[in-house]
C-alpha cells in the first residue's frame, strides 16, 4: 500500500466512526395501538346508528308526501264564468275533475255564504296558476286562493 492509500483509509475509518448512526425506532406495541382503535370504531358504530335512527320515520306515521315536479313553464289558465259554490262557505272548489281547498276558508253564520257573496253560487273568474294552485276573483274585488287537494275525489264536507 502506498501512503496516499494507507492515510485514505485511516481518514475513512475515523470518519466512519464519527458518523451517528441511530438504531431504528422500537416498534409500538400492539396493545398501544388497540386502546384507540377500539375507541375509534365504537364511535363510528355510534354516529351511524343516531343517523339511521334520526332518518326513520316514527312508527305509525307515513312518509313525508314528495311534491310534482315543477310544471314547465306553465301560462296561467283562466275559466271565465266560473260559479264558485258558496252555500256553506268558500271553503271548497271543484275545477274540472279535481278538488282545491281554501288557503283561508271564508264561513258565514250557520255554517253559509260569507256576508258579502251570492248564496249559493259566487260568478266570478277562476285563474289556474300552476297544476296545484287557483285564484278566484269576482267584480265586487272578492280574491280566494286555493290548493290542490292530491288524492281528493270528493268535497270534504258537503251541506243542505
Amino acid at each position: 500500500m502506498t501512503d496516499v492509500e494507507d492515510r485514505l483509509r485511516r481518514a475513512f475509518h475515523a470518519l466512519a466512526d464519527t458518523v451517528d448512526v441511530r438504531p431504528a425506532p422500537a416498534p409500538t406495541p400492539r396493545r398501544r395501538l388497540v386502546a384507540p382503535l377500539v375507541a375509534a370504531a365504537a364511535t363510528v358504530l355510534v354516529a351511524g346508528a343516531i343517523a339511521v335512527v334520526a332518518t326513520r320515520p316514527e312508527a305509525g306515521t307515513a312518509p313525508p308526501a314528495t311534491p310534482p315536479p315543477p310544471a314547465p313553464s306553465l301560462t296561467p289558465v283562466v275559466l271565465p264564468n266560473f260559479a264558485l259554490l258558496t252555500h256553506c262557505g268558500v271553503d271548497e272548489a271543484k275545477i274540472g275533475d279535481r278538488f282545491y281547498e281554501a288557503e283561508t276558508p271564508l264561513i258565514g253564520p250557520a255554517r253559509s255564504a260569507p256576508p258579502g257573496w251570492d248564496n249559493p253560487y259566487q260568478k266570478g273568474t277562476m285563474t289556474l296558476t300552476s297544476p296545484a294552485d287557483a285564484v278566484f276573483r269576482d267584480d265586487l274585488g272578492h280574491e280566494v286562493r286555493f290548493r290542490l287537494r292530491p288524492g281528493a275525489a270528493e268535497f270534504k264536507q258537503l251541506c243542505d
